[in-house]
């Protein structure tokens, strides 16, 4: 398949490591120019000479900032930007009896404001040039609610409503909008999640991965390249009739249809 992404550029946020990392690496595999962004910053400019065609920037996206820092970097080094991808860490555990208004407005302020500068800023220019690909890492808590994440299962409900919202404005011309849904992928972020379920529950944290496994219907975790691999066809030009959708990529996981 060609992808159509040799030569365009895209902006990954949060790709020090874990999905960020793995999706920057698959755009760069299939040609495009890569700005990978993190709060890391020696490790993302590490990361970014391995590809061929990237650079790395030291951003913290909960700083308004960020989003020229980025957006900035990408058109100075290669251009306008064609792929955008959403994404970054994550709020912690906790559950919902325990949620206060200041939780959900640090969920919103880490989840959706950052995203959404980020969008409004490559916007007009992906519109203008008939082009233009924004790709959102969520959660599949999007669709089920996790148990003990509720600041994330709200903060991602409410930026997966706004591009939902955003991609029928936008189709026309020729910009597709998209949230791919991870289930238990072979990351930190889940380990750190495996190790709080097994210090909860006195498991081991080998047992609290077996559990887990056991309620995939694939029978294990996935990996980041798998992952990464949906993100890529959603940012071609092959995926141009895809918009407005949430693709779950969790080995079966989340039940409903």
């Amino acid at each position: 398949m060609d992808t159509g992404l040799s030569g365009r550029t895209a902006v990954v946020p949060g790709a020090s490591s874990g999905l960020g990392l793995a999706v920057a690496r698959s755009l760069a595999a299939e040609g495009a120019n890569v700005v990978l962004g993190g709060r890391r910053g020696e490790l993302v400019r590490a990361e970014a000479e391995k590809l061929p065609s990237a650079v790395g920037v030291e951003v913290d996206l909960t700083d308004p900032a960020a989003t020229d820092a980025l957006v900035g970097a990408a058109q100075e080094r290669f251009g306008p930007v064609d792929v955008l991808v959403l994404n970054g860490g994550g709020p912690p555990p906790g559950v919902a009896v325990d949620f206060t208004a200041d939780k959900l407005a640090e969920a919103v302020a880490l989840l959706v404001q950052p995203h959404q500068r980020l969008v409004g800023a490559v916007l007009a220019g992906m519109r203008g040039r008939g082009f233009g690909r924004i790709v959102a890492i969520g959660s599949s808590g999007v669709q089920q609610p996790i148990d003990r994440l509720v600041a994330s299962n709200a903060g991602r409900a409410a930026l997966a409503g706004y591009l939902k919202t955003l991609a029928s404005e936008v189709a026309a011309d020729g910009v597709t909008v998209n949230m791919v849904l991870p289930g238990r992928i072979a990351t930190d972020r889940v380990g750190v999640l495996d190790r709080a379920n097994a210090e909860r529950s006195g498991a081991s944290e080998e047992q609290v991965r077996e559990r887990a496994e056991a309620t995939i219907p694939v029978g294990r975790y996935g990996t980041p390249e798998e992952f990464a691999a949906v993100v890529t066809f959603l940012a071609s030009a092959a995926a141009s009739y895809v918009t407005g959708e949430q693709i779950r990529c969790d080995g079966g996981l989340v039940r409903a249809h």
